[in-house]
C-alpha cells in the first residue's frame, strides 16, 4: 500500500497556563489564538478554575507529577517551536516549569506573570513571586506583565509613561532579556504599551483605545498571540506588533457581543488563519 511521505510539521506551540472553565481566558483562550493564527496547540494545565465571566469561584491545582507527565508526553512527541506560560499557583509549581524548560531546552518562551485578578486580589504569594523572578525571568525571551503586576514586581504604583520605562528597566535588572510592559490600565483614550529589550531602544506602542465590556483574556490573549508568531518565524518586535494588532481586531469584533453576566470574551476567531505547514527537517 502507497503512503504519502510525510515531510511536513506544524508551527507548535505549548500553552503551560491554567484552565478557564468559560473559555475565554487561560488555556481555552491560548488554543483558540493558536489556531486562529495558523498554529498547533498543545496544552500543559497547572491548575483547573470554575469560573465564568464574573469572577472565580475555585481553583484545584493540578498535581506536580501530572504537569511534568503533560509537559514531557508533548515534547518528547510532538515537539515545541514556542512556549507561552500563564498562571503558576505556587513556588513549587514555578520550580517545576522552570526545570522543565531547562530539560528540554524549550525555545522562544514567552512568560505572562499572572499575579493580579481582575477583581484587584493577588493570586501568589511572595516567595512564588520571589521564585518566578529568580527562576523563570531569564529563561523567557519576554515576560508581559500589565501595570498592576509590574507595579507588585518593583513595589510602586505605574501611573505614567516615565513610570512605565524606568519599571521596565528595573525589570530587566532582575533577569528578563525583554519587557513587553501593557500599559491599557493607564487612563486616557490612548492605550501605550512599551517593549523593552537589553541593548536595544524603547519602542512605544500607542493606539487609540477600544471601549469594549468584553476584554476577559486579553492578557492570555496577547501573550499565545506573542509565542504563536514568534513559532512562525517573527522576530520579537514583529511578533510583539502583530500579536497587539490581532487582539485589537478581536477585541472590536466582539465589543457588541453579550457573552454571560460579566466581562465577555473576545472574538478569538474573527479572522481565521489556514494552518501553516513547515519543512519537517
Amino acid at each position: 500500500m502507497n503512503t504519502i511521505a510525510r515531510t511536513l510539521r506544524y508551527p507548535r506551540v505549548l500553552s503551560i497556563a491554567g484552565s478557564d472553565s468559560g473559555g475565554g481566558a487561560g488555556i481555552q483562550a491560548d488554543l483558540k489564538t493558536f489556531a486562529a493564527l495558523g498554529c498547533y496547540g498543545m496544552t500543559a494545565i497547572t491548575a483547573l478554575t470554575a469560573q465564568n465571566t464574573t469572577g472565580v469561584r475555585s481553583i484545584h491545582a493540578v498535581p506536580l507529577p501530572m504537569l511534568i507527565d503533560q509537559i514531557d508526553a508533548v515534547v518528547e512527541d510532538i515537539g515545541v517551536d514556542a512556549v507561552k506560560i500563564g498562571m503558576l499557583h505556587s513556588a513549587d509549581t514555578v520550580r517545576t516549569v522552570a526545570a522543565a524548560i531547562d530539560r528540554h531546552r524549550l525555545p522562544r518562551v514567552v512568560l505572562d506573570p499572572v499575579m493580579i485578578a481582575t477583581s484587584g486580589a493577588v493570586l501568589i504569594d511572595e516567595e512564588a513571586v520571589a521564585v518566578l523572578v529568580r527562576e523563570l525571568f531569564p529563561k523567557a525571551s519576554v515576560i508581559t506583565p500589565n501595570l498592576d503586576e509590574a507595579a507588585l514586581l518593583v513595589r510602586r504604583r505605574l501611573d505614567t509613561e516615565d513610570d512605565m520605562e524606568r519599571a521596565a528597566r528595573e525589570l530587566l535588572e532582575m533577569g528578563a532579556p525583554a519587557v513587553l510592559l501593557k500599559g491599557g490600565h493607564l487612563a486616557g483614550d490612548t492605550v501605550s504599551d512599551l517593549l523593552l529589550a537589553r541593548g536595544e531602544p524603547p519602542l512605544r506602542l500607542r493606539a487609540p483605545r477600544i471601549r469594549s465590556a468584553n476584554t476577559h483574556g486579553t492578557g492570555c490573549t496577547l501573550s499565545s498571540a506573542i509565542a504563536a508568531h514568534l513559532a512562525l518565524g517573527s522576530a520579537l518586535p514583529e511578533a510583539v506588533q502583530r500579536a497587539r494588532d490581532y487582539v485589537r481586531g478581536a477585541l472590536a469584533a466582539g465589543a457588541a457581543v453579550r457573552t454571560g453576566a460579566g466581562s465577555g470574551p473576545l472574538d478569538h476567531g474573527y479572522a481565521p488563519q489556514p494552518t501553516r505547514q513547515l519543512p519537517l527537517a
